[in-house]
């Protein structure tokens, strides 16, 4: 029920923005500066609603990962490693589009240097054909620099968390644990309960698309519409449609309740959204952190098919100072599909039906183990 409130308002959001607004056709226009310099001076153009306009489609897939890569020392890449980057993901889209060769063999096997992300996204069956992936084919850059993190901290990695800092995972409901019954294997895994299968359930995208922060998965769908109105700003993540809104001019909810995405106000300083988020759930906790977790992000047009972006993450229970990142969206140049995933498919049954046949293998399994030895018989001999 409330993530069908979430799309009808967002719904509703998108018609109130259509008849309000002049549309924004330079989002999806080609390149318009040289991305190897710093940003040239720029004016965002403003709605008829006196808002900067930060409409349009847009995506963040990028090689640059959230840390820096083991070995890389600096936070800016030469000129000589985006290149090396950037070759070699042409090679691989060569190569993923290839034919396959006719003596292949029918039985897939996971190479040893996978990415972790294609892992994660089916390769113990080979996954997706190349042309569904999209994790970016150039190393982002911000104000001209080749980042090697998104990460803006001293060495690209998350801060050392404070001594004795509490860390929260997220839940596992008991309840349907206890439900299975007793078991010689250990409970709690992501294949014991429904609760626990985002993916398949449709509920929210895996990884953090939808934020906050947001960040491309790596795998796909790393695409994004915002819609403005003079209330609200909507961030729609094509990865299960997530729809996020921003109160505008708001204040935060003063009870416990955490919805899908914390509970996020903003406001526009200048040409800059800054979106205030906390009220985050324990299911979408961001390193450990949640309870006491507070995120400000900030959006800005910095060209017709540039969007800045940037995170402070704030715990003082978790971290002594606030830190973060930034990187750019770049314009899509299209339009936003819809991502046609739907609650209750059969893989849901196939995955957690599949888990429960293994169960039953593995306790029997761990019974005859457990079984003693049969005594033998001692034979006498007759008089």
């Amino acid at each position: 029920m409330r993530y069908a409130l979430l799309l009808t308002l967002g719904t509703a959001l998108l018609a109130v923005a259509a008849s309000a607004q002049t549309p924004a056709p330079a989002s999806v226009q080609a390149p318009t500066y040289d991305r190897t310099k710093p940003y040239p001076a720029y004016t965002a153009p403003r709605l008829k609603i006196g808002q900067p306009d930060l409409q349009g489609t847009w995506s963040n897939s990028t090689l640059t990962k959230l840390t820096r890569p083991a070995g890389v020392k600096s936070a800016v890449y030469t000129d000589a490693e985006v290149a090396k980057l950037e070759q070699d993901m042409v090679k691989e889209i060569d190569d993923g589009n290839a034919p396959t060769p006719k003596d292949a063999p029918t039985e897939y096997v996971i190479p040893k240097d996978i990415k972790p992300e294609y892992l994660a996204g089916g390769g113990a069956t080979g996954g997706y054909n190349r042309f569904w992936l999209d994790p970016g084919n150039t190393v982002m850059r911000v104000n001209g620099e080749p980042r090697s993190s998104l990460l803006t901290t001293p060495n690209g990695q998350p801060p050392a968390r404070k001594a004795g800092a509490k860390i929260e995972p997220a839940p596992e409901p008991a309840a349907f644990v206890q439900l299975l019954g007793p078991s010689p294997i250990p409970r709690g895994g992501p294949f014991d309960n429904p609760e626990s299968r985002s993916s398949e359930r449709c509920i929210i995208s895996f990884g953090r698309n939808g934020g906050p922060p947001m960040f491309a998965n790596g795998f796909y769908n790393n695409n994004y519409q915002i819609v403005q109105s003079p209330n609200a700003v909507v961030i729609v993540t094509e990865m299960v449609h997530d729809a996020r809104i921003v109160r505008l001019n708001a204040k935060h909810r003063t009870d416990d309740l955490r919805p899908y995405f914390g509970d996020s106000i903003g406001w526009f300083d200048g040409d800059t959204l800054v979106v205030e988020t906390d009220h985050i759930p324990q299911s979408q906790q961001w390193m450990g952190s949640w309870k006491n977790l507070k995120v400000t992000e900030r959006f800005r047009r910095v060209a017709d098919d540039r969007l800045y972006y940037s995170f402070t993450i704030e715990d003082p229970t978790m971290w002594d100072t606030p830190w973060g990142g930034e990187y750019e969206f770049h314009a899509l140049g299209g339009p936003l599909y819809e991502y046609a995933c739907h609650e209750g498919n059969y893989a849901l049954h196939g995955v957690l039906a599949g888990a429960r046949v293994q169960d039953a293998r593995d306790a029997a399994a761990a019974a005859a183990k457990a079984k003693p030895a049969k005594a033998g018989v001692r034979k006498t001999s007759g008089r």
